[in-house]
């Protein structure tokens, strides 16, 4: 039988499993490689929750427990792989997770019968507290501390911030906001320290309005501080570990600047990563999550050699042909009209624009940008979970946003922001955001935003 020893060694070990003499297989080892590939690579279906088995598995051994327990967590990863089947069926980490139970069973001598109630997750050892600063020398950087890192005399560092949520709306570092469509995956930030991803799909049947149903960050290694690090979230599943069942950077001395908070079980992570200076806020609302992050300037611009950023929405915004323009649907508007159909106010999804307005006032009473991002997507959608994505992103950017008068949604540098609604085939509605000039506002230095409706009858009058 392997010694504790042995047996952690070859959950820890990086590579993949080979054939041959001398070649000691690790089943484990491939499903670590395969988690990694199907997340960045989301060909694999939604509904199969084999990552769900793989952390609860990671998150039940432990490198001291007896051989018993360990055979125990065998056996309910076992049995919760094998519920997985018809879901799961052709998923290549489903049929790698299949082959490496037997062989960890065949390894360990464990038996297919006997206890498989779910073990308990193990207790994680208490943070290695640093040491003083007075043992560190007054001339050494700290490393793995962003700030405490910089030349003595710099100037502080410039923090910027992106946020990603509802239908989906876009907040980039430049403080652009946008509504895209950007159906499938997509990423939100990629350079030096780390990658983000996100997997949007239709809210609504037919309609071009999508939101977030998957995100997987990884985090790169990083000289003496953290070991690479995978987060991977989707509907009706947001772990408060990495991939491995880890809640920090690993087993380098600065594992600590990098680990998970759960603030919400299952609805509100946050992600700290101090070695770069970088706090991620990761919600889920509804059915959809959300992302906030906030990130030194010079994080967000470590551009990789040869490396085109063009396509990462958080630094750009989202491509051209992405983003919802209004002047699409007017057309479309004016061949509705033209064929009389529809009648002016009525419920689509459930809400008029009035009802639609009414309902987010109850949690976003000033009307900027993230107000009118909740009356797009309750007049897009429906649903009424989106009131809350906004509301939640707006205190999001008012923590994660260094400058706190550009936390107010509407002073941004962006002139005119237009959300487009398809109501229904009969009815179309244009909410304009508009910077005009003549407006008093609640809220001290904040640009003021007209709201122009266009609908059916203000279109007729014109014509």
């Amino acid at each position: 039988m392997h010694s504790k020893r042995e047996r952690r060694g070859a959950l820890s070990r990086a590579g993949w499993m080979v054939m041959g003499k001398g070649a000691e297989p690790s089943a484990l080892e491939v499903c670590q490689f395969v988690l990694l590939f199907l997340c960045l690579f989301p060909a694999a279906t939604l509904q199969c929750k084999i990552l769900k088995c793989n952390s609860e598995f990671w998150a039940s051994t432990s490198s001291s427990g007896p051989e018993e327990e360990f055979c125990t967590a065998l056996r309910a990863y076992n049995s919760c792989v094998r519920r997985t089947a018809r879901t799961c069926r052709g998923d290549l980490a489903y049929h790698s997770a299949q082959h490496g139970i037997e062989d960890l069973m065949s390894q360990h001598n464990c038996s297919k019968e006997g206890p498989t109630t779910q073990p308990r997750a193990r207790t994680p050892p208490p943070p290695v507290q640093p040491p003083p600063d007075v043992n560190v020398p007054s001339d050494r950087p700290e490393l793995c501390h962003y700030e405490r890192s910089l030349p003595r005399n710099a100037a502080p560092p410039n923090y910027t911030h992106c946020g990603f949520f509802g239908d989906p709306h876009l907040r980039t570092f430049n403080d652009d906001f946008q509504t895209c469509k950007v159906e499938g995956a997509w990423p939100l930030i990629h350079n030096k320290y780390l990658s983000v991803q996100v997997t949007n799909t239709p809210v609504v049947p037919g309609s071009s309005a999508t939101a977030t149903s998957k995100l997987t960050i990884i985090f790169k290694n990083f000289q003496e501080c953290v070991d690479q690090k995978m987060y991977h979230a989707e509907t009706d599943e947001l772990p408060a570990a990495f991939a491995d069942g880890s809640k920090n950077g690993g087993d380098r001395h600065g594992a600590n600047t990098l680990r998970i908070v759960e603030k919400v079980p299952g609805q509100h992570v946050e992600i700290q990563a101090r070695y770069i200076g970088t706090t991620i806020v990761v919600r889920q609302v509804g059915r959809y999550l959300t992302f906030a992050v906030r990130m030194p300037e010079e994080v967000v611009n470590s551009v990789e050699d040869q490396d085109n950023q063009d396509l990462y929405l958080c630094l750009h915004g989202c491509p051209a042909n992405q983003r919802i323009d209004f002047r699409t649907f007017r057309a479309r508007a004016a061949e509705s009209q033209a064929l009389g159909r529809g009648r002016p106010g009525a419920p689509i999804h459930g809400f008029t624009y009035q009802s639609a307005m009414a309902k987010c006032k109850e949690r976003l009473p000033v009307e900027d940008l993230y107000f009118q991002s909740c009356v797009f997507d309750l007049l897009s959608s429906g649903d009424i979970n989106f009131t809350l994505a906004a509301y939640y992103a707006f205190e999001d950017v008012k923590m994660l946003h260094s400058n706190k008068d550009k936390g107010w949604a509407s002073q941004l540098s962006q002139r005119a922001f237009t959300l487009v609604c398809l109501v229904s085939r009969s009815s179309l509605v244009f909410i304009t955001y508009v910077h005009s000039s003549g407006q008093s506002r609640s809220v001290p230095g904040d640009p003021p935003i007209s709201v122009v409706l266009h609908d059916r009858e203000r279109s007729a009058e014109r014509s």
